[in-house]
């Protein structure tokens, strides 16, 4: 049998180390402590072997399992694969509990979640927004069903409504926060109808990263900013991003040339990948590296 309590702590430990935990919101790390991912994790994860993704069975290798699922801070573990992509996933602890404190929730506030995935980062919010005040939706009718039994497994008390998080949950509103764990291009304006004035929303942007939206007090906009780069997955029924072949054509380049700039500024420099994602939206970066140096691609 795995073992999660030292999976957990050196988890725990890396998000310490890299100053990851945020110190506007010390919450957060007793929530995660008190919530174990593993427990919203379906038996079968995903991992990229750099051809395709390889299936990972609880059962067969728990403990490669367990690897999975406590990853590094910056690791999100795949958790459903839908036509050869990722279209569900455990999100990186890092980028979770920046998210959370993003949307500076409090005791007794009142939250709507859109995608529930696992079901694990409503049991965060519920953990600090209390029994009861958590609505969470997911369009998926069985990730719906898998994450309100694990939310149940877990004691939280937050509701999954199998439904399109797009057009919100009027039922439940108005609310002090929402929160969306995927990717919008356009803020759906019924998330700002149904947020109180005030009131807060976080959600990913596109490819650049969460922004965190304030409700202006005339319920008639909402303003905020960037919080961070991460890349999420994008809504159900979004295109999907261009391939390669789309940029560069199927026979030989016409010209090439070397490339004699240093490229170490797409690998490690936030504000220029910023600003590159601002005025090249449908550019998609990518870097690797080896021993000394950086290859980069444009999408």
């Amino acid at each position: 049998m795995a073992d999660y309590d030292a999976s957990r702590k050196r988890l725990d430990e890396a998000m310490d180390q890299h100053g990851l935990w945020p110190a506007r919101s010390p919450w957060t790390r007793q929530a995660v402590a008190d919530t174990p991912r593993h427990a919203f994790a379906p038996d079968q994860l995903w991992r990229w072997d750099g051809h395709t993704y390889q299936p990972i069975d609880r059962s067969a290798d728990p403990d490669r399992w367990a690897a999975e699922v406590y990853g590094r801070p910056h690791d999100a573990a795949v958790t459903r694969i839908t036509d050869g992509a990722p279209s569900s996933s455990l999100s990186c602890p890092s980028i979770v509990v920046d998210m959370l404190d993003s949307l500076m929730l409090e005791p007794g506030h009142r939250g709507l979640e859109l995608g529930a995935g696992t079901g694990w980062n409503a049991a965060l919010l519920t953990w600090r927004a209390g029994p009861g005040q958590v609505v969470s939706l997911e369009v998926d009718d069985e990730l719906a069903r898998q994450a309100k039994e694990h939310l149940d497994g877990a004691g939280a008390d937050a509701a999954v409504v199998a439904a399109d998080g797009a057009g919100g949950w009027p039922p439940g509103a108005p609310y002090d926060r929402v929160i969306s764990t995927y990717a919008v291009d356009q803020v759906p304006w019924a998330w700002v109808e149904q947020t109180r004035p005030g009131g807060r929303i976080v959600t990913p942007w596109g490819r650049l990263g969460h922004v965190a939206l304030t409700v202006a007090e005339d319920h008639r906009s909402a303003v905020g900013w960037m919080q961070g780069l991460a890349t999420f997955m994008p809504a159900r029924g979004t295109p999907p991003a261009s391939s390669w072949p789309h940029v560069r054509g199927t026979g030989p380049a016409d010209d090439e040339r070397p490339f004699a700039r240093d490229l170490h500024a797409l690998k490690d420099d936030a504000h220029l990948i910023f600003a590159l994602r601002i005025h090249l939206p449908d550019v998609q970066i990518s870097t690797g590296m080896d021993d000394d140096s950086v290859a980069g691609g444009l999408n």
